[in-house]
């Protein structure tokens, strides 16, 4: 399958999903210059994502990337998930406030959420990509059957042949570079941490699926490299987080900016599993902390609490800016803009 073709792309160029930031505005945008557009919808529950899908489908008819969660249910702990608010109330302490009295498990994972996968069938964004996991199978060959096309993350090459036997229609290679969240299947299993550049070339070397790579890419340059290695496409997130597009807040697009902060580390802290965050006050807090990590995204609200309550007494430093390992190479214009200069980079790079 031709995938470009298919999608009626101009250009190898999908904007990553970035729950959280991504918008309605954002995706239309880079799906009307010629890219593929994405959402997050990982946490926006049913009617929160058929609303974004719609607002997005008012600017665009063009194909859209829905982006969904498979992570395993919480497996919870209450005196696990104590200790960690005992842990960060001092934190709240600091800016008046307590912690929450009990944690929850905010949202749903889609691998359980057969609601969300009929509100996918009906609205038919033209692709669904799947992170941190498959669902059932026949999950996927009902999304297919609706005329999605099913992209799914892999980190490393076992995963890779899971998506493979679970009949999705593309690979996305995420690099240890990538900004967010890790895609690993299992967040307690050792990860590799492959280049993004090494994980492509193990993928097409054993996989006879489309290879779009994610991880670090900012320029034409690095795309040309990665279509170089195999791929057939990039994906590129953190070269958006500053347009006019995004959601990300003024405390974020700050960190973001600020060289003097150093470079995205991954962290646990914030959500619970691994993440890839610009090195904020959030970051070296649970840097030092020794508490046992509750699950994901059980965590997450936590961390969403902590940042509330930090907001509120303004200090922007608490928040989930996610960033990957280009982040020093950070992109400024409209998300058209940014996705043109992109593609013609990449014609420069290519002659």
């Amino acid at each position: 399958m031709d995938l470009l073709s298919h999608l009626g792309l101009k250009y190898p160029l999908l904007q990553a999903p970035m729950a959280g930031v991504s918008t309605p505005e954002m995706a239309a945008a880079v799906s009307n210059a010629g890219g593929l557009g994405a959402l997050g919808l990982g946490a926006a529950g049913v009617d929160g994502a058929r609303q974004m899908l719609r607002a997005t489908r008012a600017l665009t008819d063009r194909v859209i990337n829905a982006n969904v969660f498979c992570h395993a249910p919480a497996m919870r702990d209450a005196d696990v998930e104590a200790d960690w608010l005992a842990a960060l109330a001092p934190q709240f302490a600091r800016f008046g406030a307590k912690p929450p009295e009990a944690l929850h498990e905010i949202y749903r994972s889609f691998a359980v959420d057969r609601d969300m996968c009929d509100m996918l069938i009906e609205e038919a964004p033209g692709v669904v990509s799947l992170h941190f996991g498959l669902p059932d199978p026949r999950w996927i060959n009902a999304l297919q059957a609706a005329g999605n096309l099913v992209f799914a993350s892999a980190t490393s090459l076992a995963e890779a042949r899971a998506c493979v036997a679970a009949g999705v229609d593309a690979i996305v290679a995420q690099g240890i570079e990538a900004g967010g969240h890790r895609g690993v299947f299992d967040p307690d299993a050792e990860d590799a941490c492959l280049p993004v550049l090494t994980l492509v070339h193990q993928i097409t070397a054993a996989c006879d699926l489309p290879v779009i790579a994610a991880g670090g890419l900012m320029e034409g340059r690095d795309v040309a490299r990665a279509l170089a290695a195999g791929a057939v496409a990039a994906q590129l997130g953190t070269a958006f987080l500053d347009c006019p597009e995004s959601a990300a807040d003024a405390g974020y697009r700050a960190a973001l900016r600020d060289v003097d902060l150093g470079p995205p580390v991954l962290t646990k802290a914030i959500s619970g599993r691994a993440a890839r965050a610009v090195p904020n006050a959030f970051v070296t807090l649970g840097q030092g902390l020794s508490q046992q990590v509750p699950d994901y995204p059980v965590t997450y609200d936590a961390g969403k609490a902590l940042n509330a309550a930090a907001k509120a007494a303004g200090d922007s430093g608490f928040g989930a800016h996610w960033a990957g390992s280009g982040l020093r190479r950070l992109r400024q214009g409209a998300a058209a803009e940014i996705l043109q200069q992109i593609a013609e980079e990449l014609m420069q790079a290519q002659r």
